[in-house]
């Protein structure tokens, strides 16, 4: 049971670490349309970004698939960006009907890339053989999950605080909070190792 809670535990602060916060701005980038009403939507976008992300994780255990950690230090903040590119150029428009299953792919697709982003340091701290990572990966995962849905509702309560007594329109929240992300995600891309 103890080593449930550790790998539970180091699941949860990968998410909620305030100095690695690039998880909270892609959830934050991601949300930002949604309200509680869209409940099994959001649910599903969190679950399938875990599941990317595990995948990732799983991949570079059994050595299947390794890339250089600049590269990909680099695009997780470029998914942040297109993530909140989207939320800001979207922003006010009717959502289309068919748009689910593209939001989805690309949702596991981030996943996979943060991941990776996790995977070095992950296969560092797990010894022994593939095998015996797997059920610490499957508990690492359970506590990314359970962080996420605690981002995810950090970011509806903001919302409906938002929109219900500032009286921002749902267009208005997401254009202020796509730009923040904005913001905060170009001079992680513009001070990325890779330019070096």
């Amino acid at each position: 049971m103890s080593e449930f809670w550790i790998y539970l535990q180091l699941g949860l602060r990968h998410v909620l670490d305030l100095k690695g916060y690039d998880h909270m701005l892609f959830l934050a980038a991601l949300m930002v349309p949604y309200t509680f009403k869209d409940w099994k939507k959001i649910l599903l976008l969190v679950s399938v970004f875990t599941l990317g992300h595990t995948l990732a994780l799983l991949l570079s255990v059994y050595k299947i698939l390794i890339i250089k950690a600049e590269i990909v230090e680099f695009l997780i903040p470029v998914t942040i960006l297109i993530t909140a590119l989207y939320g800001l150029f979207t922003a006010g428009k009717p959502a289309k009907m068919d748009n689910a299953g593209a939001t989805v792919l690309i949702t596991v697709f981030f996943g996979i890339i943060h991941g990776l982003g996790f995977s070095n340091y992950f296969n560092a701290i797990l010894g022994g053989d593939a095998a015996d990572k797997l059920l610490p990966l499957l508990e690492f995962a359970l506590g990314i999950e359970c962080a996420q849905i605690i981002v995810v509702l950090a970011v509806l309560i903001l919302a409906y605080i938002a929109q219900t007594f500032l009286r921002f329109s749902k267009r208005d929240w997401t254009l202020v909070t796509s730009a923040f992300v904005i913001g905060v995600v170009l001079p992680m891309i513009a001070t990325s190792e890779i330019w070096t």
